[in-house]
């Protein structure tokens, strides 16, 4: 009696299997497996197609097989703002879930010297480093990673560092069109609250705000720009400013969602509508800006698929390092969007200051 071939349990389908049967290398099969984009369609389609064939499931010890030992990348914070965090967290946990990668996430507090966490993670044999902002701006961090020759991607920061991958949106475009966006609901006198110093995003969105003043004919007034440091209680101070002027302005443009919440909170301390009586529109698009009344008009940027892509540069650089043909480093720019809600409108008609 002739018996039909089974693959006993010990003979499960290997990482082999799949390449030999999709016509493909096992790095290929690993890159399908760990959702890389380097791929072409058409062949991700007969990995896939061959996958399910061989009911192969990719576990560690094949995972192993195809990318050398597990890779782990460190991820160092210290952004004022949990919104922006939570989000920046849920894009690198997903893909380093994905591609069998250990994150390890290191807090700096305020007065700690972030290059001495590097250091300690680099010596504890990390292969990479993510730097949010604000640390994707420290020239200190930067030059001790260059003396380790450590991998590293910096995320949103307005000027990428040399010699590091980098992930952002044009910060300056962004600020330009929402400017822009209030000028054409009517707007002439539009206040800005500016984001950290530290930060070369923050000059840049600063920038694009004066080039769409320009732009549309508008005098640029330095009266109606206050500092802001990307907290809450900054832009609690700043719109307090703002709103205290014997001329306010109608509309203020905030360079993040807190600040910006924090303006819609001193309009309505000061008995104003928002927006009929004040326009506010903040940056980023955090959980923040739909969880207030009114919903905040804003820019949306991508800070989960930011951080995804980070990640995924930097995984991509380390396995290209382990085998011996090192990629140049890129700097990926993302797309971002304005997003029209409830808190801006064309301004009231009021009397002529006296």
């Amino acid at each position: 009696m002739s018996r039909r071939p089974s693959r006993r349990q010990g003979n499960a389908a290997t990482i082999n299997d799949v390449a030999k049967r999709a016509g493909v290398s096992p790095m290929t099969v690993s890159r399908v497996i760990n959702n890389e984009d380097s791929v072409r369609p058409a062949t991700r389609e007969r990995v896939n197609e061959a996958i399910a064939a061989l009911n192969y499931s990719p576990n560690q010890a094949a995972r192993s097989l195809a990318g050398a030992h597990p890779i782990r990348i460190g991820l160092l914070y210290s952004n004022p703002s949990a919104a922006y965090l939570s989000e920046f967290l849920v894009g690198s946990l997903d893909y380093a879930s994905r591609a069998n990668v250990q994150l390890i996430v290191e807090k700096c507090d305020p007065g700690e010297h972030e290059s001495e966490v590097a250091e300690r993670l680099i010596r504890d044999g990390v292969d990479g480093i993510v730097l949010p902002p604000p640390l994707c701006d420290s020239t200190e961090l930067h030059a001790v990673l260059r003396r380790a020759d450590a991998l590293a991607v910096a995320v949103a920061s307005g000027h990428p560092p040399a010699g590091f991958s980098a992930v952002s949106i044009d910060d300056h475009r962004a600020a330009f069109e929402m400017t822009r966006h209030i000028a054409r609901l009517g707007h002439r006198r539009i206040g800005f609250i500016t984001g950290n110093p530290n930060q070369t995003a923050s000059e840049r969105r600063l920038e694009g705000y004066r080039d769409a003043l320009a732009a549309a004919g508008l005098p640029a007034d330095d009266a109606l720009v206050e500092q802001g440091l990307f907290t809450y209680r900054s832009g609690l101070d700043a719109a307090e400013q703002l709103l205290g002027l014997a001329d306010p302005p109608s509309a203020i443009f905030a360079s993040n969602d807190d600040m910006a919440a924090a303006t819609v909170a001193v309009a309505h301390r000061r008995g104003l509508d928002v927006p009929s009586d004040l326009t506010v529109c903040g940056f980023d698009d955090t959980a923040l800006s739909t969880t207030i009344w009114p919903e905040l008009t804003t820019i949306h940027q991508p800070i989960t698929d930011m951080s995804l892509a980070a990640v995924e540069l930097l995984v991509r650089e380390i396995r290209a390092r382990r085998s011996g043909s090192p990629e140049a480093p890129v700097h990926r720019q993302l797309d971002f969007t304005l997003v029209r809600r409830q808190s801006d409108a064309a301004p009231r008609r009021r009397p002529p200051v006296v």
